[in-house]
């Protein structure tokens, strides 16, 4: 698997937020979100091939002192990587929880304890000015139903939106009435930003508009407790 990065950190997002966690970011993606903010995993990948057993040992060894007991799996897409289903399997063997952060547009049945599915949004499609060869790519992959249906079927999940304006709240609930099999308690609505300000000013009204709509607010606390840097 080509890997970007791991690393410990504290979950800034969604249900574990705060949990001590290793991190695992595969790079390379099948996407290319206007605001994504891991260019060196989508937009320019970068990283080291590296085995399963490798991975695995790494993560061993920043999980120790004082065992994390968590580990995240994100990108990147790491559903582009079939070598995710041994690695979910061997990272299990050693009593991990694990957490695999996806877009859900692609599926492979790698066994984890919860999937984290960040939807895409018509906001993620990047500007023909910017990426003409990816605009129309994007916007035809970002959103793939069936594969949606699966993961929710089969895992323990939390859906998470990047969210710019209001209008894309009504996209968000467009999306959701797809799919009545989602129970709206797993639903996160996550304010789009890179840095503490940015957020704190998204967050003021849309923390309201989830109180309003039987949704829950996400924040990305990596950002307020560290910064947008690598490795948190």
């Amino acid at each position: 698997m080509r890997i970007a990065e791991i690393f410990r950190s504290l979950q800034g997002e969604g249900l574990l937020t705060g949990a001590d966690s290793v991190f695992v970011r595969t790079s390379g993606c099948n996407l290319r979100c206007r605001y994504c903010d891991t260019v060196y995993a989508s937009w320019t990948p970068e990283g080291e091939n590296l085995s399963v057993g490798e991975i695995v040992d790494q993560v061993d060894r920043l999980a120790k002192p004082q065992a994390a007991g968590h580990v995240v799996i994100t990108g990147g897409e790491p559903m582009l990587f079939a070598e995710l289903i041994l690695l979910c399997a061997a990272l299990r063997r050693t009593g991990k929880h694990i957490t695999i952060e996806t877009a859900g547009t692609l599926y492979l049945p790698a066994k984890c304890d919860l999937i984290s599915i960040s939807p895409k949004l018509s906001n993620s499609t990047p500007s023909p000015d910017i990426a003409p060869q990816w605009t129309r790519r994007h916007e035809s992959n970002r959103h793939a139903p069936q594969v949606i249906r699966q993961l929710v079927a089969e895992h323990e999940y939390q859906l998470k939106f990047v969210v710019d304006c209001p209008d894309d709240c009504r996209e968000v609930e467009m999306y959701l009435s797809e799919f009545p099999e989602i129970d709206r308690d797993r639903v996160m609505l996550m304010p789009q930003g890179t840095d503490a300000d940015e957020l704190a000013e998204r967050a003021a009204w849309l923390e309201l508009y989830c109180v309003e709509h039987g949704l829950k607010f996400c924040p990305r606390r990596q950002i307020e407790w560290f910064g947008s840097v690598r490795g948190t």
